[in-house]
C-alpha cells in the first residue's frame, strides 16, 4: 500500500517523530522564551536606569529637596540633597513596569574641621595709591563674612588681622611683660627710621637716648620690630627665663600700624580694625608675616585658645603685600628692594609651613614691580595670587575664601 517511495519516506518520517523526545525541548525553549527575554530587558532598562540615575545629577528636569539639620549634640551641620524623577522602560512594560522610580542623594557636613585665619596685610605708605588700602578693606570684611558663615558654632573659625608697616604694634598691654626689650627704645626716635643710640640724629638736631630710665614706658605706642636673630624667624615664645634673644624689641616708630587683634570670632572687632587701617611706612614682610604666626600659637604673647582633642583644625595665614622688602630691623632704606630681608623671610616661609600651616599670598603690582619671588616661593601648594589692579585684591580674597571654605567640608 505505501509502495511508493516518496509515500515511504514520509510514513518513516512521521513515526520518527512520534517516537521521538527532542520535540520536547523545542516546546520547553518556546516557553520560557518569554520570561528570559524578560530578564534580558529587564537588564536593559536596569542599565539604562542606572545611565539616567548618573545623569540625573547633572540636569536640573528633576524633582529637587533639601532637608538642613542644624548642629546638634556635637555632630556638624548638613544639608542633604535629595532628587527623584521617573525612566519610562521599553521591555519591563511587558511585565506590567512601565516605568522605573529612580532617585539620588547627596549629603554635605559643616563644622567637623575647625579654622584659624590669620591675615598679616600691608599698611604701608604705598597702599594708599590707586585705591589700594580701600580695595584691600572692602575685600578682607568680606572674607571675613564668607569665613564665618560656614561656622555653625563660636569657635568653629577663629580670625585675627596683623596691620603691618616695617614694624607691627601688638598693643601696649605688654608693657610690663618681663620678656619687653627696652633696651633700643626711645620716647623721641626709632632704630627702625635710622635713628642711633646716643648719637645725634641730623634731620632733628637731637640725640636719640636709648634704654635709659628718662624714657617712660607708659609713652610707648606698642609697637616692636624684629626680634633679635635667629629668633626673628623661629617660633620661640618669649622666654620668662632670660634668653634675651626671644625678647620682644620695643621701637616707638611714628610709621606704627593699627594694634593687632589676636585669634577672634567677634565680627565687629575684626571689621573695626580693618576700618581703621591707614597706610604709613616702609615694607617688611618678615615682621608681619612673623607676628601672624605668633597669633596661631597656644604660648605668649597672644595665648590662642587651646585646641580639643580629636578635633582637626585648619590654621592659615594669609600675607597680603603690595611691594617689595625694602627693610626690616637690621637692612634696607625703607625704598630699594632688599635681598637681606628677601633671605630672612625666606627662612620663615620654610619654618612655618614645616610647622603644618598653610600660606596663601597676594602681591598687589599697581607700579610695575618684578613679581615678588620671595611671596610666590613663600605660598603653600601654588597659592600665590598676583594682582596689577586693585580691583584685583577682591577677586584674589575671594578665590582664597573659596579655597578655605572647602577645607570646612567633612564629605
Amino acid at each position: 500500500m505505501f509502495s511508493h517511495p516518496v509515500l515511504k519516506r514520509v510514513c518513516r518520517s512521521a513515526a520518527a517523530f512520534v517516537a521521538a523526545d527532542r520535540g520536547n525541548i523545542a516546546v520547553i525553549f518556546a516557553i520560557t522564551m518569554v520570561p528570559m527575554m524578560g530578564f534580558i530587558g529587564a537588564a536593559v532598562d536596569y542599565s539604562r536606569a542606572v545611565n539616567a540615575r548618573t545623569a540625573m545629577q547633572t540636569v536640573s528636569n528633576i524633582a529637587v529637596s533639601a532637608t538642613y539639620t542644624a548642629s546638634t549634640g556635637g555632630n556638624p551641620a548638613q544639608v542633604l540633597m535629595t532628587g527623584s524623577a521617573k525612566m519610562p522602560t521599553n521591555f519591563m512594560k511587558i511585565a506590567g513596569y512601565p516605568t522605573l522610580d529612580l532617585g539620588v542623594s547627596s549629603t554635605t557636613k559643616w563644622g567637623s574641621t575647625k579654622m584659624r585665619v590669620a591675615m598679616a596685610l600691608d599698611n604701608t605708605g604705598s597702599m594708599a595709591n590707586s585705591g589700594k588700602i580701600t580695595a584691600l578693606q572692602s575685600a578682607a570684611k568680606d572674607l571675613i563674612d564668607k569665613l564665618m558663615a560656614t561656622a555653625s558654632a563660636n569657635g568653629d573659625v577663629y580670625i585675627s588681622i596683623v596691620p603691618f608697616a616695617n614694624v607691627v604694634n601688638i598693643g601696649t598691654s605688654f608693657k610690663s611683660q618681663v620678656y619687653m626689650d627696652w633696651s633700643s627704645w626711645a620716647e623721641e626716635g626709632s632704630i627702625e627710621e635710622g635713628w642711633t643710640c646716643s648719637l645725634t640724629n641730623n634731620s632733628r638736631q637731637s640725640k636719640m637716648i636709648c634704654g635709659t630710665l628718662a624714657n617712660n614706658i607708659n609713652n610707648w605706642n606698642g609697637c616692636v620690630m624684629d626680634r633679635t636673630q635667629p629668633y626673628d624667624v623661629q617660633s620661640d615664645a618669649p622666654s620668662l627665663l632670660g634668653i634675651l634673644g626671644t625678647y620682644l624689641p620695643a621701637d616707638q616708630s611714628s610709621y606704627c600700624p593699627t594694634q593687632v587683634v589676636p585669634l577672634s570670632y567677634n565680627v565687629t572687632t575684626l571689621k573695626n580694625t580693618i576700618n581703621a587701617m591707614s597706610p604709613s611706612g616702609g615694607t617688611n614682610q618678615p615682621v608681619g608675616l612673623f607676628w601672624a604666626w605668633m597669633t596661631l600659637l597656644q604660648q605668649n604673647p597672644f595665648n590662642a585658645p587651646s585646641k580639643t582633642v580629636g578635633v582637626t583644625y585648619s590654621d592659615v595665614i594669609i600675607l597680603m603685600s603690595d611691594g617689595l622688602n625694602t627693610m626690616d630691623r637690621w637692612y634696607g632704606n625703607g625704598y630699594d628692594p632688599s635681598p637681606e630681608v628677601d633671605a630672612r623671610q625666606a627662612l620663615l616661609c620654610s619654618n612655618i609651613k614645616a610647622s603644618g600651616v598653610l600660606i596663601y599670598t597676594i602681591q598687589v603690582n599697581t607700579d610695575g614691580d618684578p613679581e615678588s619671588a620671595i611671596l610666590k616661593s613663600c605660598a603653600s601648594n601654588n597659592q600665590f595670587y598676583p594682582t596689577t589692579t586693585a580691583s584685583g585684591i577682591a577677586t584674589a580674597f575671594d578665590a582664597i575664601g573659596t579655597s578655605l571654605t572647602k577645607l570646612r567640608v567633612a564629605q
